[in-house]
């Protein structure tokens, strides 16, 4: 019998739990990704904590291994905020070929969720990368733009706040601004730094 715990739903099951055990949090803030949102709570703590935001990130995560761990990663939570950050792993190709389409209709399909619960929700761009370290066999370039096109198109479609932090990041080649990364995909502190001033406005535009 396989016991692989494929979306890593035990990663913050006990985390969870003394969060819903604790008094009541007003205005939270739900960040659900990858990496990138895994190490953001690493590397800068103080940013979710005096701001009353939840890091839920996973490293390596793809869109169809957190659309499983949603209801329990987010809605559970009962945030007033979702901010979706998702997709470049399925570009990367961690869990095998994805269409952009079938990427796209996995982070709607979570944005649907929590409009079902009263949960306002950010829709993220990917960040810009040049080549994955674990993939280079895979020119990403093309497929981060279309699929930003498309969340950044269903976002206006259903009044949701599109969070763009890709333009602010990315270079003359279509990939990471160098003093913004640890490498070519994921944000140093400096990155980080772009990334918390862009979703703090994003946030304010929310009714």
């Amino acid at each position: 019998m396989p016991n692989e715990d494929w979306a890593n739903l035990k990663k913050y099951r006990n985390a969870n739990k003394v969060l819903l055990e604790a008094s009541k949090k007003e205005n939270m803030v739900v960040f659900m990704g990858n990496s990138i949102t895994e190490k953001w709570v690493q590397f800068h703590p103080e940013f979710f904590q005096e701001n009353n935001f939840i890091g839920r990130g996973i490293s390596g995560q793809t869109t169809s291994q957190m659309l499983l761990r949603f209801k329990q990663d987010v809605i559970n939570l009962k945030p007033k905020i979702v901010v979706i950050h998702a997709g470049t792993n399925d570009i990367a190709g961690n869990k095998g070929p994805i269409s952009i389409e079938q990427i796209a209709d996995n982070i709607f399909s979570m944005a649907e969720l929590a409009k079902v619960y009263n949960i306002k929700v950010v829709l993220a761009s990917v960040l810009p990368v040049s080549s994955y370290s674990w993939s280079p066999s895979i020119k990403p370039v093309e497929k981060i733009n279309n699929l930003n096109r498309l969340i950044q198109t269903y976002a206006k479609a259903n009044n949701l706040v599109y969070l763009d932090y890709y333009t602010k990041m990315v270079n003359n080649e279509n990939g990471l601004i160098e003093v913004y990364g640890r490498d070519t995909v994921h944000p140093n502190v400096k990155g980080y730094a772009v990334m918390e001033t862009l979703v703090l406005q994003a946030l304010n535009n929310i009714n």
